[in-house]
């Protein structure tokens, strides 16, 4: 395996525990503290994020991945607008108070 396998092996795992800490939040809210830990859940997401984001730079910095421009930021602000236009649409359909 080479180092751009490497670091997006990486970027992946990263991704996977982004998303498992979120599935705790949800299971035992975002102000819990597991036993044996000292962090909260969201701070733990947070935490989880710079990871992802500390590897995605290192992807960048490399060449393999386009550096954010004022294009991605139009893209940012896409996704925001579909999130809140299905977040609508899942109240409407009585699945989010």
């Amino acid at each position: 395996m080479n180092r751009r396998e490497h670091l997006l092996t990486i970027l992946g795992e990263e991704g996977v525990e982004v998303s498992q800490r979120c599935s705790k939040a949800l299971r035992f809210g975002l102000e819990e503290i597991q036993p044996g830990q000292e962090l909260t859940n969201a701070q733990r997401i947070r935490g989880e994020y710079l990871d992802m984001f500390a590897v995605m730079e290192m992807l960048i910095e490399e060449g393999l991945i386009a550096p954010i421009s004022g294009h991605d930021l139009q893209a940012i602000r896409a996704k925001k607008a579909k999130v809140e236009k299905f977040l609508a649409y899942s109240r409407d359909c009585g699945t989010l108070t």
